[in-house]
């Protein structure tokens, strides 16, 4: 035990490094942990061939990555992901998701079996592991180059939730397909059966507990047991998900939402919601390094090289199937820019998910070796010839946000929005008693002027940039159409309207965001 304890930490000491010095030079860490894990796994160099049989073992690699990191990478983004954002954006992120990850996996694994002669089930099972994305090195490029907000916010909950179809897809045809088949037409409608099964059990698992842990946050104001009780949460639904044959990572995704939405407002006070995401940026960045750093460790201990024909045609099966997946799901939305279709499709990487699957596979599967092959030569292509040209491509396809006025605008905002809470922060200590009159007329009085400077300034960055005002304007009318959406509810839960009433509200109100929207 004190060896493997030695070697993770000289792992992490690694990965730090590596990331500390990638991020320094303003270059996505996630490849360069990819390339210098490949280098390790390539050369001989004294005193780490211990790490390399280590960490290169199937089952360290599959048990690290599925259940250690996995948890943590997947709880990490829900937890600080608004619903707002997603509800807004339901739409590209539902249909690329959900019809894009389908089309991707039935057009990846029909082309595997006309092009490259796999039986029909290693066919699927590759096509599985290939429908899964990885974004977070393109995501973490978007945040250096200031892409639009809107675009990011598509890309990372289309990754959340495809995460889990194809981890249940994977399933299905590693473990039933078989079964399936043999069942004939009646087969597709089991295959459907087992597939809601899963997505619906996982869904339930983790929309109870993270209920249950939300509602346990407000007996307490204590950041430590609050971290203890998110850990409990995403590791909690994981396992029990998995104890119950239903999806994990499904299960996970809509804990953190909820925890992280519904949980942070009932619950959590502002410290406790500051230290909670500190906690699992670290977590998330030590997970997100281990796991490239492994990524490149295990790709080089698979023989690739005498198999690059057969690689190359999987590249291009994985590429094809991609593309058809996001111009066919996401081609007839509208507000959707073309360039961002573009962005969707080169930017849907593969990564350690689909290698950590591909290693779950039992030694008896038939053509285990292929799909591991194939699997392992498109990650690597992915990670870095697609990693290492996104930049040059949002660049090309010029998907930034504006720039400097752009810039100048969330500052103004930011500042906005924290002198007014702090405004309000001291009437409410005045209103208690807490806070005498004469301190709340100096210190809101300073307040004040600071509020009246920058609704000047915004002003003018209004006049000089119109189409700022125009979006901003949009998001203000959808979210006061929101607000009155959910004052209807409120009314009809207390019977203070009756059904009918309400049902008309609701419609005029769902008519008039169907109004902005064609805008």
């Amino acid at each position: 035990m004190e060896t493997q304890f030695e070697l993770v930490l000289l792992l992490l000491a690694i990965a730090a490094g590596v990331t500390a010095f990638a991020k320094k030079l303003n270059l996505p860490y996630p490849i360069a942990l990819v390339i210098v894990g490949a280098i390790i796994g390539l050369l001989p160099i004294p005193g780490l061939e211990e790490l390399k049989d280590f960490f290169a073992e199937d089952e360290v690699f599959r048990f690290a990555i599925i259940s250690i990191f996995l948890p943590t990478l997947l709880g990490e983004a829900t937890l600080k992901l608004p619903f707002s954002h997603l509800r807004e954006n339901r739409g590209p992120i539902l249909t690329l998701a959900l019809v894009g990850t389908l089309v991707s996996f039935i057009v990846a694994g029909l082309l595997t079996v006309q092009f490259l002669s796999l039986p029909l089930q290693a066919a699927f099972v590759f096509a599985a592991l290939m429908a899964a994305t990885d974004p977070v090195s393109v995501l973490s490029i978007f945040k250096s180059m200031g892409v639009n907000h809107r675009l990011s916010i598509i890309m990372e909950g289309e990754s959340l939730i495809n995460d889990g179809v194809a981890v249940v897809l994977f399933t299905i045809a590693a473990y039933q397909m078989s079964t399936f088949i043999e069942a004939g037409p009646f087969g597709i409608a089991m295959g459907l059966f087992q597939f809601f099964k899963v997505v619906i059990g996982g869904l339930l698992i983790g929309g109870l507990l993270a209920y249950f842990f939300s509602k346990l946050t407000r007996f307490f104001d204590d950041y430590p047991l609050e971290i203890i009780f998110s850990m409990l949460l995403f590791y909690g639904a994981f396992f029990i998900s998995e104890a119950f044959h239903v999806s994990g990572v499904i299960a996970v995704v809509i804990a953190g939402l909820i925890f992280g939405n519904y949980g942070a407002r009932i619950g959590m006070s502002p410290t406790t919601k500051l230290n909670i995401k500190n906690f699992w940026d670290v977590a998330a960045l030590v997970a997100n390094s281990l796991v490239f750093l492994m990524v490149g460790l295990e790709i080089m201990r698979i023989s690739l090289w005498d198999k690059w024909m057969y690689i190359i045609g999987a590249i291009l099966i994985v590429l094809a199937s991609r593309s058809i997946a996001v111009y066919t799901s996401v081609g007839f939305i509208r507000h959707i820019p073309r360039a961002w279709k573009h962005v969707f499709n080169w930017g849907g990487l593969k990564g350690s998910l689909s290698i950590a699957l591909a290693f779950s596979l039992p030694s008896s599967f038939p053509m285990r070796e292929e799909v591991l092959v194939l699997a392992f030569g498109v990650v690597l292509f992915s990670l870095i010839v697609q990693g290492l040209t996104i930049k040059p491509l949002v660049s090309w396809l010029g998907v930034q946000t504006g720039g400097a006025a752009l810039s100048s605008y969330e500052t103004i905002l930011s500042r906005i929005y924290r002198y007014t809470s702090g405004k309000k922060r001291l009437e409410k200590m005045k209103d208690e008693g807490t806070l005498s009159p004469v301190i709340f007329r100096q210190l809101g009085g300073k307040y004040e002027e600071q509020l009246n400077d920058l609704h000047h300034q915004l002003n003018h960055l209004y006049q000089q940039n119109p189409e700022i005002q125009k979006e901003q304007m949009e998001r203000a009318i959808k979210e006061a159409l929101y607000a009155e959406h959910e004052a209807v509810d409120h009314l009809s839960s207390h019977h203070l309207i009756s059904d009918q009433v309400s049902d008309e509200q609701r419609k005029e109100i769902i008519e008039l965001l169907e109004q902005e929207k064609e805008k």
